[in-house]
């Protein structure tokens, strides 16, 4: 009777264990990396406000994170070429794991969770080639099960499709030489592409940008929940200051791109930082640092504004409208065509806010 007392109590005891949300965080809407004016840097959890939820402080440079669906636990990748991905534990602090990509490969600073949360899948480059890799991750133990072709050379960020398993990435198409971060070196051949895999890496549909825009490298992406994908491109090398910076793509039918009259247009620099959809899924926007502003469109009929701020980068979907990071430590919200200043921090916020 003694044993089976025991049993029933510690079976009773296991099934009360309380499983911490991202309540016991601090409700966070966003994850942001930064730089602390004393150098040092961190991964943030911001509300809704732009307030502090949480700080962890990381090794060294972070430049985006990936959040888990339920549990408290974040990624933060190493800025491109990274060799490293943190698993925070975002109530204490704790780092729960370390992950290194396989010898002779490097992390490219963006990661995904699959819908329920129990694999993560990073985007990575083969060191010597640039050949796009996914490496699958097994939440349980964090161990890496496996690894897919992304479908091109030098894939930048990975995206789950709202509501569905299913991953879209973006392939800029660039060979970079380690030793210098150059990326010239096949600007005449590259193919920036995107490609959508099932979770388990099959290859779903795969587009690739016209002859136009071929030096056009496809970095940043965001979805809408009806699996409308939003792209940012950055333009490679002389001329194509005409280029479009934005384009649009669902599945079974042609990309399409949107610009900005030239006046506007020319401010981008030829370079698209972030890119987020509105809450309505109406309206979507990139950034340019290089410019120092953000551009808003209406996905049916085009460009609707500029909006000016030095070193604008980061960019969110938000309860209404979107969110904005900057190099200045600012947290600003983009609604109604206006940027309403929410937070003004001391730190630096890198390139990516990522909603949670």
């Amino acid at each position: 009777m003694a044993t089976r007392r025991g049993f029933i109590a510690s079976l009773f005891a296991a099934t009360t264990v309380p499983t911490l949300s991202w309540a016991d965080a601090g409700n966070p809407s966003f994850l942001a990396a930064a730089r602390e004016p004393d150098g040092s840097f961190s991964l943030y959890g911001l509300r809704a406000d732009g307030s502090d939820a949480f700080r962890v402080v990381l090794a060294a440079r972070g430049h985006a994170g990936a959040g888990h669906p339920t549990r408290p636990e974040a990624v933060a990748f190493a800025r491109r070429p990274g060799d490293f991905a943190l698993v925070l534990d975002c109530v204490t602090g704790e780092t729960l794991a370390r992950l290194a990509p396989p010898e002779g490969q490097y992390f490219n600073g963006h990661g995904t969770f699959s819908r329920d949360g129990s694999v993560l899948y990073t985007v990575e480059n083969v060191a010597q080639t640039s050949e796009g890799v996914i490496g699958i991750w097994a939440r349980e133990g964090w161990k890496r099960i496996g690894q897919v072709a992304s479908g091109g050379l030098g894939p930048h960020e990975i995206l789950r499709l709202p509501g569905r398993d299913d991953l879209v990435v973006a392939n800029g198409g660039l060979v970079t030489d380690l030793a210098t971060e150059d990326e010239t070196r096949n600007i005449d051949t590259m193919q920036p592409s995107l490609a959508y895999l099932s979770d388990t890496g099959a290859l779903l549909d795969f587009v690739q940008l016209p002859a136009d825009l071929r030096r056009n490298s496809i970095r940043h992406l965001a979805a809408r929940a009806d699996g409308l994908v939003a792209f940012a491109m950055q333009w490679q090398g002389e001329g194509g200051e005409d280029a479009a910076l934005l384009g649009l793509h669902q599945r079974g039918a042609p990309a399409t791109t949107l610009r900005a009259p030239m006046g506007d247009h020319a401010l981008m620099h030829g370079y698209a930082g972030s890119i987020a959809f509105d809450d309505t899924g109406a309206q979507v926007a990139i950034s340019s640092p290089k410019g120092g502003l953000v551009q808003v469109f209406d996905t049916e009929t085009g460009f609707v504004c500029s909006l000016h701020r030095p070193d604008l980068c980061g960019l969110a979907v938000a309860a209404t409208g979107m969110i904005v990071s900057d190099g200045s430590g600012g947290v600003l919200a983009l609604q109604d065509q206006k940027l309403t200043v929410l937070a003004k921090t001391r730190r630096a916020w890198d390139n990516h806010i990522v909603a949670l």
